[in-house]
Formats: C-alpha cells, sequence, structure tokens
C-alpha cells in the first residue's frame, strides 16, 4: 500500500505494538493457523478502502527486536521509537510515513475489521475541518477488540507538544478528549450496543477466544467481519466465557458521546 502524493489525503494507519506485556508477555506474536496475531490483524486492515499505507509502530526496547525481525521478514513498514512516551512514537511514524490522516490501531485487536475502520474514517472525513479526531471507543459501543481512532496530522502534533500528563503520553489520543473545543472529537457509535463483547488481547484466555474465533471462521471465510464473529459466537455461546472473567484495564476518560464540529 503507498501513500497517495496528489493532493488527496494520506491516510495511514498506525498499529502501536510491543512485545512487553505485563499479562501477556510476547502476545503479538502468538500464533493462530500457523500465523502471527499481527500479521493476522496486517491483512485484515490492508481489507480497508480507505487506508492508504500500514505502519508497524513499537519501541527501541531490544525487548521489541522480535518485531522488528518479523516487520523485515514480511517487508513491512516499521517505526521504532519511545517505549513509554507511545504519543511521541505516533507522531515520528506520521512524519516518516507522510501521514495527514491517522488512523491509530492496537496489536492487541488481531480482529479488526476493515469495514468498521472504513466506517470510522469515512464518519471523520464527512466532517467540517473543524473536527480533528473520531473514535468508536468512547463510548464503548463496538466490542472491545474493534476500536479505531482517526485524527489529523496538525492535531497530533499539537498533542505531542502540549500533553504534559503521563497518561496522555501513554494512550496518545486522552488530550483530544480532555480539550473537546480545540479538535471538537467525535463519537461514532455502534447502532446495535455490542459492548459487553470482548475481542481483545490481554491474558491468556483472551487468547483461547481469539484463536478458536479465527479457526473456526478461517474454516469459512479468509475475510470474515464483525458479523461472523458475532454469529459464531451466537452459535457456540460457551465460548464467551472464556474471557468473561477478565477486568479491562479503567479508563480515565468519561463515557460521553461526542458530538463532532457540529455540535454547535
Amino acid at each position: 500500500l503507498v501513500p497517495r502524493r496528489n493532493g488527496e489525503l494520506t491516510k495511514v494507519a498506525i498499529i502501536q505494538a510491543r512485545m512487553s506485556s505485563e499479562r501477556l508477555p510476547g502476545k503479538v506474536l502468538k500464533e493462530v493457523n500457523e500465523k502471527p496475531l499481527l500479521l493476522h490483524q496486517l491483512e485484515r486492515v490492508a481489507r480497508s478502502k480507505h487506508v492508504e499505507k500500514i505502519v508497524v509502530a513499537t519501541s527501541t526496547s531490544p525487548a521489541d527486536d522480535e518485531i522488528e525481525k518479523f516487520a523485515k521478514k514480511g517487508n513491512i513498514s516499521l517505526f521504532r521509537g519511545s517505549e513509554g512516551d507511545v504519543l511521541s512514537r505516533f507522531e515520528g511514524a506520521a512524519q516518516e510515513s507522510g501521514a495527514t490522516t491517522i488512523i491509530r490501531l492496537t496489536a492487541d485487536c488481531p480482529l479488526s475489521d476493515p469495514e468498521v475502520i472504513d466506517h470510522v474514517i469515512t464518519k471523520y472525513l464527512e466532517q467540517p475541518n473543524a473536527c480533528k479526531f473520531a473514535t468508536n471507543a468512547i463510548p464503548r459501543s463496538y466490542p472491545a477488540g474493534l476500536e479505531v481512532e482517526c485524527f489529523s496530522r496538525d492535531a497530533l502534533e499539537i498533542a505531542s507538544l502540549e500533553a504534559k500528563e503521563d497518561y496522555d503520553r501513554e494512550h496518545v489520543t486522552p488530550f483530544f478528549y480532555r480539550n473537546p473545543n480545540r479538535f471538537f472529537p467525535l463519537s461514532v457509535v455502534s447502532t446495535i450496543n455490542y459492548s459487553k463483547e470482548r475481542w481483545t488481547l490481554d491474558e491468556q484466555s483472551d487468547f483461547y477466544l481469539i484463536k478458536k474465533i479465527m479457526e473456526a471462521l478461517s474454516q469459512i471465510k479468509v475475510d470474515f467481519k464483525m458479523v461472523d464473529v458475532l454469529n459464531v459466537l451466537d452459535a457456540n455461546p460457551d465460548w464467551r466465557k472464556l474471557n468473561s472473567a477478565v477486568q479491562e484495564t479503567p479508563r480515565l476518560v468519561k463515557d460521553d458521546i461526542f458530538k463532532g464540529a457540529d455540535s454547535g
């Protein structure tokens, strides 16, 4: 996927990835169907109709050398930056890739859905220019594991320059939520509330569920979507119990519905 240079928006998906997860070390390169989960995600994101380039953004920590080896083997665009200051890592990746619109994804979401990604990007692009940020993560209405955040390059540069709190720098986008009058954030809300679904990868029990989903659906269709995951879980309701005890990491951002640039 090559970014366009003819004046159109250069939409770059940046996937933050690391090996040093406290709860499940090395999770992003764990394999299902003899393929690393990060590669599964990359292949799924590549089916987006909007995304023009994909960059994996990892850290300079020696622990993440394995991600660099993975990227080189697959000829995958890679950027390495600060381990703790993920905001600056994103800015570096955006600058190096020539991104003007950034789609933020995380490598603990191997079931990323290209249709959901495109829906969030479309909603963002439909907004007046005052809207610098769109998200389907706040409030939670999509399954955990299908989060998509889309923002402008200038918004990223402002946040990277001005954000001082460690939480803002580690989680990249909270600065936008904290300053709605500057960035006019837009919440992209599902028409059906799927917030109780958990398809993200934090613990071993999450991996067991994702593995079952991938193994089952890969036999039916390569490009399965959110609706296919819902259908296979409805057909196998006990699977949801596999990770039902996992507690989501508390979020400091209030669960609100942001109206974007049309709020006024």
